[in-house]
């Protein structure tokens, strides 16, 4: 059973046609979702505990797990048994009945896995959510059950990987004394900068140099405008990129664009064929080798760009073997093993075919690394973006075709769009009641509290979706000038590119609201949506 919560309905959640097979792409495809709740924006908070209220009422809860592995139970049941059905109907736009019906799949489930991605992480309230769906998951006892489990998507290899192998700027000491240990330094013991506060850092002049290791950092930060003057106020900017992209078109004093090898060519250095090891979304870790040829025989790889850099900075200071590491990537993989825990064997376990699964001790062992060593249950009260009259509540997504920032083209299969990004989609009532007509070219608008500026994003074509009313959605990099770089979630500061309040008038308007033009790019011509697509006529 999959119960879907969206606000938009899209192909992805009812129905999939595999690709890669003939049957797939000529027959009917897979009916996925039994049940899609079409939740108003911003409304999961509300909705978790209107569900978790059922459950308590009807007892089903495995009480076993509750008194064994958790902490707070009473506290979080008296705080549901006394939720407010009207608040929770008026957030989530969805019927008692509706939410009760995705309720009763739960309570018939004997293991269920909650999965979400950024449609919940990316507002206000989220990390309350996530620890909601935490509390619906520990009363029914649904963590170290196969089958059963907590599943954030986080994204490829570099998001999941990356936090394991310590990028972070908040690397816990446990971490730092394993470094130190391992070789020969101490490691920076304050905090630095996440994505937000490095932007903040920039734009203050507290931050003068940037190195990007991939990726298409301005164009993937919220508040473009606010971005583009920070980055381009500092001393120094290095990207590190496998393609080119628009953030290389924003430069500090000096500016670099280091070319390097894709994870998908060979990489070839003194010892032979390298290869690089990924951890993806269920924690499991193996290896991977580039089958293609280089786009250039000048491209170095990133472990050999890295280490020339350190080499050239600081050298044999600490007596690190930098050449060793570049020629041979076994001898990174070595010292992960002394330094990562649970990474013991490192070499001999990713060269195994599939690779290895890092130890998880809620999923493996139910036990938990916390102050009462039990799963802990979190009361928060529902809170929820109070959009203004005459306004709307944006969420911004990919389209079918985009690979985060650095690769989209102009065909969303997902949602019947062809030939343009520039769109934003809302329900038909309000479209009508905004005195506009589907087609029309319109600009956003938003306002951030206490700040003074109008931010915007000019000439998107109005498209009639079945979305909730009160809601609207639009692609993204083209709508992040509208995410006020203070707009952020609480506890995490991750920006809050699923809640944006914004104002929308046909385009020219109220033009000079908005001094900083963030985009005037045209529509096209050739733009065409599929009104309400078939999930059949999609892959």
């Amino acid at each position: 059973k999959i119960l879907a919560i969206n606000p938009l309905r899209e192909a992805g959640l009812v129905n999939f046609r595999n690709p890669q097979t003939p049957r797939g792409v000529v027959g009917h495809g897979t009916d996925l979702a039994d049940l899609h709740l079409p939740i108003a924006v911003n409304g999961d908070l509300a909705l978790m505990q209107g569900i978790a209220s059922l459950l308590v009422e009807w007892d089903a809860i495995d009480h076993d797990f509750v008194r064994e592995y958790t902490d707070g139970f009473e506290d979080w049941k008296r705080h549901v048994q006394n939720v407010d059905w009207d608040e929770v109907i008026s957030a989530t736009g969805l019927s008692r009945q509706l939410i009760t019906e995705a309720a009763q799949m739960l309570r018939r489930s004997k293991a269920t896995v909650f999965c979400w991605a950024m449609g919940v992480t990316q507002h206000r309230n989220a990390v309350a959510t996530i620890k909601e769906i935490c509390n619906v998951a520990f009363a029914q006892g649904n963590i170290g059950r196969r089958g059963a489990g907590l599943m954030p998507v986080r994204g490829h290899s570099n998001v999941q990987g990356d936090r394991t192998m310590g990028i972070w700027e908040r690397p816990p000491q446990h971490f730092l004394d394993a470094l130190e240990k391992e070789f020969g330094f101490d490691p920076p013991r304050e905090y630095g900068f996440d994505t937000v506060d490095s932007i903040r850092a920039m734009r203050d002049g507290k931050a003068k140099f940037f190195l990007g290791l991939g990726g298409n950092f301005v164009q993937s930060a919220p508040d473009t405008v606010v971005t583009s003057e920070a980055m381009s106020g500092i001393d120094m900017t290095v990207h590190i990129s496998t393609k080119l992209n628009r953030s290389h078109l924003v430069c500090g004093d000096t500016a670099l664009i280091l070319p390097t090898l894709g994870r998908t060519e060979k990489d070839v250095q003194a010892s032979g064929h390298q290869f690089v090891s990924v951890e993806d979304t269920e924690c499991s870790v193996h290896a991977s080798r580039g089958p293609l040829e280089p786009a250039s025989e000048h491209l170095r790889s990133e472990v050999s760009i890295i280490t020339s850099i350190a080499e050239a900075t600081i050298g044999d200071r600490y007596g690190i073997d930098w050449k060793a590491m570049r020629d041979d990537y076994a001898n990174i993989r070595s010292r992960i093993a002394r330094v990562v825990p649970g990474c013991e064997g490192y070499e001999v376990n990713v060269r195994r075919p599939g690779g290895f699964i890092l130890p998880h001790p809620p999923r493996d062992t139910r036990t938990f690394q916390t102050e009462t060593g039990k799963a802990e249950f979190a009361v928060s009260p529902i809170e929820v973006v109070q959009v203004p009259p005459g306004h709307l509540l944006l969420q911004t997504l990919r389209s079918h075709d985009q690979f985060n920032t650095t690769i989209y083209g102009l065909s969303d299969r997902y949602r019947g769009i062809e030939g343009g990004r520039r769109v934003v989609f809302m329900h038909r009532e309000d479209i009508a009641a905004a005195g506009l007509d589907p087609g029309d070219i319109v600009d956003l608008f938003t306002r951030w509290d206490g700040d003074e500026r109008v931010r915007c994003a000019h000439r998107f074509r109005v498209v009639e979706y079945d979305v909730p009313r009160g809601s609207a959605a639009a692609y993204y990099p083209e709508t992040n000038p509208l995410v006020p770089l203070d707009s952020t979630a609480l506890e995490s500061n991750c920006p809050t590119y699923k809640s944006v309040v914004i104002s929308i008038a046909p385009t020219g308007t109220r033009s000079s609201e908005c001094p900083d033009v963030c985009s005037t790019q045209e529509v096209g011509s050739d733009w065409s949506h599929k009104t309400r697509p078939q999930p059949e006529h999609l892959s």
